[in-house]
């Protein structure tokens, strides 16, 4: 079991309150909190090992080349991948884009299929949207059950016809909290279409539950760094390097070149063609620290917390009068984002109120646009767990919630 007051400490945001009441910080699926031993490592690389990396000689300048590609080999070690599949990006989004420019763009022609799903955020899927328009490529869509599940039956009809040469699936849904069954999709794609490409937006749930890329038999996983308690700016795609050899760069420059001549260039080596230009140095060491966090914490240890707290969260946000929870009812298939609307108030009336109480949950469409169509809704509040969190946030949560409804739900008119 996690220790969450000894954890809560090495966390600096947590030690501050909001109008003398303790915070509670439940926005980890937005960015998460940053532990002590990631700002140790990247205050390091500032006070006493500037330099860049994979140019110099001197020591200075090896030692920061070994910080950047040790945050490299720590990621691909925590998710079972080669780091030579590894490339550092800014973030998540970024990393979808590489996909879409790098391999739909130059691969797929007008006749083939991309595969997606109504419960994508709008980074994994508006880069192949916009790589579909502009390849004239046909896009479709599995939908959700009632319990916001995906739909594998129509999945299974969507890919019948061999036409579909290009997957994209969020691992755990940030509306819905639903883990995915992403082996199961893929092996599903690709019987259909041997030579299909699927790539996941790990996002939420590289930070929250084991992942072992090997046993998903993905072909690409897109994470980002600060929803792993680490920095922003900087991500990751993580793919096979197979796949990577066979994508364009769509940024050039410095770094990733080989040979320039007054005619040209040829590209290095994967994934150093993809990292274009000075890297997010000390992004990259602390995104190793962070990652080192987790692991010592221990990525069972930590799916064990949320799915205990998270059940605790489920059973009050239901038990309490006006709300509905999206997704899944069980957390055995769910990550730690819980999203839900609360009768006559409106999300961003919740969240100012429970802001205000030093609660803080994220509200609106949560980049997840077609999927609140889906939903009926125009926005949810969210509350997202992580291992800082214990029971005794959910009661400020729902005192919260009981007085934005005293203060801005309208009572029922009579007929």
């Amino acid at each position: 079991m996690l220790d969450v007051a000894a954890l809560r400490r090495e966390f600096p945001t947590l030690q501050h309150g909001v109008g003398g009441r303790r915070l509670v910080y439940l926005d980890a699926a937005a960015s998460a909190q940053t532990p002590r031993v990631v700002l140790d490592a990247m205050e390091r690389y500032y006070g006493a090992g500037r330099s860049n990396v994979h140019r110099g000689v001197y020591p200075l300048a090896e030692a920061a080349t070994a910080g950047y590609e040790g945050g490299r080999a720590a990621l691909a070690r925590f998710l079972g991948a080669d780091p030579r599949g590894v490339v550092l990006t800014k973030n998540a989004t970024e990393a979808c884009n590489l996909v879409a420019y790098g391999h739909v763009r130059r691969h797929l022609r007008p006749g083939d299929a991309i595969l997606s799903t109504v419960m994508e955020h709008h980074a994994n899927m508006v880069p192949f949207w916009h790589a579909a328009e502009a390849n004239g490529l046909e896009l479709r869509h599995v939908p959700i059950t009632e319990d916001g599940r995906l739909d594998l039956g129509a999945a299974r009809e969507l890919v019948a016809d061999g036409r579909v040469r290009f997957a994209a699936v969020t691992h755990v849904s940030n509306v819905l909290g639903t883990i995915n069954p992403v082996a199961e999709l893929a092996a599903l794609v690709r019987a259909a279409r041997p030579d299909a490409v699927v790539h996941v937006d790990g996002a939420q749930a590289a930070p929250h539950i084991p992942v072992d890329l090997a046993a998903l038999d993905v072909d690409s996983y897109a994470v980002t760094g600060h929803k792993l308690c680490g920095p922003t700016g900087i991500g990751a795609l993580v793919a096979r390097p197979e796949l990577l050899e066979g994508m364009e760069p769509f940024l050039t420059g410095g770094e990733m070149i080989r040979d320039v001549t007054l005619e040209g260039a040829t590209w290095n080596d994967v994934p150093h063609r993809f990292e274009a230009g000075t890297p997010p140095i000390a992004e990259a060491i602390g995104l190793g620290a962070a990652v080192g966090f987790l692991e010592d914490l221990g990525m069972d240890a930590v799916r064990a917390h949320e799915v205990e707290l998270g059940a605790v969260f489920l059973s009050g946000l239901r038990d309490a009068p006006g709300i509905e929870v999206h997704g899944p009812e069980d957390m055995a298939d769910r990550g730690a984002a819980i999203s839900f609307t609360v009768e006559g108030v409106h999300p961003h009336d919740i969240g100012a109120v429970l802001g205000d109480r030093g609660v803080c949950v994220r509200v609106g469409h949560h980049c997840c646009k077609p999927l609140m169509r889906e939903l009926g809704a125009t926005a949810t509040v969210r509350a997202s767990l992580h291992v800082h969190n214990d029971v005794d946030d959910l009661e400020p949560l729902l005192e919260g919630i009981a007085a934005a409804r005293a203060m801005f739900a309208r009572p029922a008119v009579s007929a």
